[in-house]
């Protein structure tokens, strides 16, 4: 009876088995070395989640909405403004915040997300001030201290702004840091990151100053490029002596 002839072999079974191990290292290094990445990934998602963010020594710092405005009350202090607190609880703030506001320009400034309200049209007061804008006049005036303040007066102003200011209709003010120094500009971001930190409650549209601006409506990009008019090259139309705010008008 003729023997059946022996199976040879299977061709690469040898390096299957290699493979099988490849496979099997490669996925436990790739599972240490994941491990930061989740880190960051995490760090990341729980940055993204915050409504606010300040630079601290090249890394952006995730605040809640509360640390925003006690870090920059905190600031404001250098402005003449009574600090955080004033007898309420204080929250406590991630180390060096408070020290970034103050020395913040556009690429660390502190920056928030809010959402878009609705409020109704409001008329001139007065002051020559819609109400809303008047609310952060007097804010500012609580809170930062006495700032030299202009852009509107009583009766309303019309001229003197760029075609369709919002100042023509009560509801812009403008704070001057002048002459335009390394100081001044320390000051008026301090003041443009409190803003900032305050507008959801009042209602703020725009805050411009020192070439940039941030706006609620594109609040998630943060502080962006503002060109002047014309292009121009005056310090006034860059707001680099003035922090320009203003409000919603509603609908």
């Amino acid at each position: 009876m003729p023997q059946r002839p022996t199976p040879a072999p299977a061709r690469g079974g040898s390096r299957r088995g290699v493979v099988v191990v490849l496979v099997l290292l490669a996925a436990l290094v790739g599972a240490v070395l994941a491990q930061p990445l989740m880190r960051s990934v995490g760090a990341w998602v729980a940055a993204a989640g915050a409504p606010c963010g300040v630079v601290v020594d090249g890394q952006r710092v995730p605040l809640e909405r509360d640390h925003a405005r006690a870090a920059t009350a905190e600031a404001a202090r250098s402005l003449g403004g009574p600090g955080a607190g004033g007898g309420a609880a204080v929250p406590e703030l991630p180390e060096g915040v408070v020290e970034a506001v103050l020395a913040a320009r556009a690429d660390t400034a502190l920056t928030c997300r809010v959402p878009v309200a609705e409020p109704a049209v409001e008329a001139e007061t007065s002051s020559g001030l819609t109400p809303r804008a008047q609310a952060v006049l007097d804010a500012v005036r609580t809170e930062v201290g006495e700032l030299p303040v202009g852009g509107f007066a009583p009766g309303g102003v019309d001229s003197g702004h760029g075609e369709e200011s919002t100042h023509y209709e009560g509801r812009a003010v403008d704070y001057f840091f002048r002459p335009v120094t390394e100081d001044s500009l320390d000051d008026g971001w301090v003041l443009s990151q409190w803003l900032v930190a305050h507008a959801d409650e009042l209602t703020v549209q725009y805050v411009i100053f020192d070439d940039h601006y941030w706006g609620v409506r594109g609040s998630a990009r943060g502080w962006q490029d503002y060109r002047a008019p014309g292009g121009s090259d005056d310090p006034v139309l860059r707001h680099l002596d003035h922090v320009h705010v203003d409000v919603l008008r509603g609908e």
